[in-house]
């Protein structure tokens, strides 16, 4: 088990349960129906990436590829849902160039994942 990341993982889903309902109640009659819909994407997979930090905190996965998944992970949380957000809540759409950023950190998280349980599983 790793704290660290059981920590960041519980802490983000915090953050994403706030976030939605920020923007079901505050926002949902100050931005255009289409903004909104972009800021639940950020949410959507805030919260995907926090449940799979909490399920990797609790996994057996060895140091540094466990390292590796949770800052891809949170990196791509900051820059993927982070930027989504900014651009709902400033109106400034060069944000929306740091999304695809963000969503290729959560692929190599992935990646990285796969490719750390393949070296430390028992497969044949």
């Amino acid at each position: 088990m790793d704290r660290r990341t059981l920590l960041l993982g519980a802490t983000s889903a915090a953050i994403a349960v706030a976030a939605g309902a920020f923007g079901a109640h505050a926002l949902r009659s100050r931005v255009a129906p289409e903004l909104l819909a972009v800021f639940e994407t950020g949410v959507r997979y805030q919260m995907y990436h926090a449940l799979a930090l909490v399920a990797l905190g609790a996994s057996p996965l060895p140091g540094r590829s466990l390292t590796l998944t949770r800052w891809c992970f949170v990196a791509g949380t900051l820059l993927f849902s982070g930027s989504l957000y900014l651009l709902v809540l400033t109106g400034t759409r060069w944000w929306g160039a740091v999304t695809p950023i963000g969503g290729v950190a959560f692929i190599v998280g992935w990646c990285c994942l796969a490719l750390g349980a393949y070296r430390h599983s028992s497969i044949d």
